[in-house]
């Protein structure tokens, strides 16, 4: 082998190793792991405050129109394979509003507005793909939630942690579709929480698939939400 082969052999040897050395030490390294979805958040506290005897729940009448607090978070989860490497990719945002309205154990009204433009994740370039390819912010700013059927909260729902399903329609970058959510509710220091996902298939939302060169997804992605609501 002469020594301009074995100087290339060389020099593509190590490009082959900055090409795959690099994204792994980003990924198990520098690179912090996904957060937890907000159903794996909500159902974690919920067992722990039940084992410990510290648990929210306390007699309370939920009649009336309880409203987003600002502790609230909507956002995506979408898997990645980076560079070879598999990773979870996550982007939320605090800026929702909207309200729930309930009468004699029924959710009778409901319906959440969330800013999209406003959605971050832990990767600028992930972000600006998102606010313009991917969602096209400036032209569909926001996405909202309305629930067309009402929503009969059993007793137990004031005492633990219950699940139900939302039946709505959802407004995603300027489609309308309807849409079943399964909704894990429980009561915190006096404040109604709500967690749920959603299956987003991109191409029946008109979402452009989020796959880059080196970086590809699969076809869909989970809308996820976690509403803190006060009275």
């Amino acid at each position: 082998m002469s020594l301009r082969t074995k100087i290339a052999v060389v020099i593509v040897g190590v490009a082959l190793a900055v090409f795959v050395g690099a994204p792994w030490v980003y990924i198990n390294v520098i690179r912090e792991p996904a957060v937890e979805s907000f159903v794996e958040q909500i159902t974690a506290t919920s067992l722990a405050e039940t084992s410990s005897g510290t648990s929210g729940f306390f007699a309370l009448d939920p009649t009336g129109t309880w409203n987003v607090t600002a502790d609230s978070q909507v956002g995506y989860r979408v898997d990645e394979v980076y560079f070879g490497q598999n990773i979870t990719a996550v982007g939320r945002t605090n800026g929702i509003t909207g309200s729930v309205t309930i009468a004699d154990l029924t959710v009778v009204d409901a319906e959440f507005t969330a800013d999209m433009a406003s959605v971050k994740s832990d990767e600028p370039k992930r972000d600006s793909q998102f606010e313009s390819r991917i969602m096209d912010v400036l032209n569909y700013p926001t996405a909202t939630f309305t629930l067309t059927s009402p929503i009969t909260i059993a007793p137990t729902a004031l005492t633990a942690a219950v699940t139900h399903t939302a039946t709505g329609s959802l407004n995603l970058r300027g489609t309308t579709k309807p849409v079943d959510v399964t909704v894990v509710s429980t009561i915190r220091d006096g404040s109604i929480v709500l967690a749920g996902e959603i299956v987003i298939v991109f191409a029946e939302w008109g979402i452009p698939n989020p796959s880059l060169p080196g970086i590809s997804t699969q076809d869909s992605g989970v809308l996820e939400f976690q509403l803190i609501l006060n009275r």
